[in-house]
């Protein structure tokens, strides 16, 4: 039987730690399921008394990260009278923090999303990596960070994306034919890494893509051996230019990205050393 459990996810930002906590969290739980109330953006104490409203008809666990005294005693004070867990989930790495580094931390909401350097440069990572998906424009592929390789629906875009959101400028190339694209053989400055996956997988991906589009189940494009063929080809590929390999079958995109983050370190900590 499938519990259910309201989980009250209040910041004064975006959110979007809370969210990764959150679902990590419920992760190490079987039957359950949570219920997400989102409630960013909490500056003003009208805000945070409409939302202390909602908590109650919907009793649950509190997390939030909040920055101003006044609104965090508010809150705890209230999700105490009434019973409920709150939590504030940075409050455990801040404190370490600042004990670390001798210093107060500063309380100002947003302070993590101010519009530095680094959120300009993870803004023009995704306006590259949208404009080199899918084989776009081979004569910049040598400024990418990273170019991802791989037969057709082995997860390259929404890795691609994934990883530009963290930064990094991403082209994906498919290989949709024996013929390599020829801009591949001629690069030094990004990382390429070869994805693959297994044969099943990969044909059940592709057939529920042509029944999505309507179109017919029984091409080459599912064909068993043909697709093994494809596979055969793409791996030949990576082993003959020397590029790491991961294989995506049982990984989330977010396993497959930390994979390629890694390999991106190692080159880095590799050529420093």
């Amino acid at each position: 039987m499938t519990k259910r459990l309201h989980l009250h996810l209040l910041s004064d930002s975006t959110g979007e730690t809370l969210e990764v906590v959150a679902k990590a969290g419920l992760a190490h739980f079987e039957g359950v399921e949570g219920i997400k109330h989102f409630w960013p953006m909490i500056r003003s104490e009208g805000h945070l008394d409409r939302v202390l409203v909602e908590i109650a008809q919907r009793p649950g666990l509190v997390l939030f990260t909040l920055a101003n005294p006044q609104h965090r005693r508010r809150l705890e004070t209230q999700c105490h009278a009434l019973g409920l867990p709150v939590v504030a989930i940075l409050d455990p790495v801040i404190d370490s923090l600042s004990r670390l580094l001798g210093q107060e931390a500063k309380v100002k909401p947003g302070l993590q999303h101010v519009l530095d350097s680094a959120y300009f440069a993870r803004v023009e990572a995704i306006q590259f990596t949208i404009a080199h998906d899918d084989g776009l424009s081979p004569d910049d592929w040598e400024e990418a960070d990273i170019v991802l390789v791989g037969v057709s629906r082995s997860s390259k875009t929404p890795t691609s994306i994934y990883l530009a959101n963290r930064g990094y400028k991403v082209a994906n190339v498919p290989l949709v034919s024996e013929q390599t694209p020829p801009a591949l053989s001629t690069l030094s400055k990004p990382l390429v890494v070869g994805l693959t996956t297994h044969l099943d997988r990969l044909i059940q991906v592709r057939r529920n893509r042509l029944l999505s589009l309507s179109q017919r189940p029984d091409t080459d494009y599912v064909d068993p051996e043909a697709v093994a063929s494809e596979i055969a080809r793409a791996r030949r590929l990576f082993a003959d230019n020397g590029w790491p390999v991961i294989d995506v079958t049982r990984r989330s995109i977010e396993e497959t990205a930390a994979a390629v983050m890694n390999l991106v370190q190692e080159r880095l900590e590799a050529r420093e050393a």
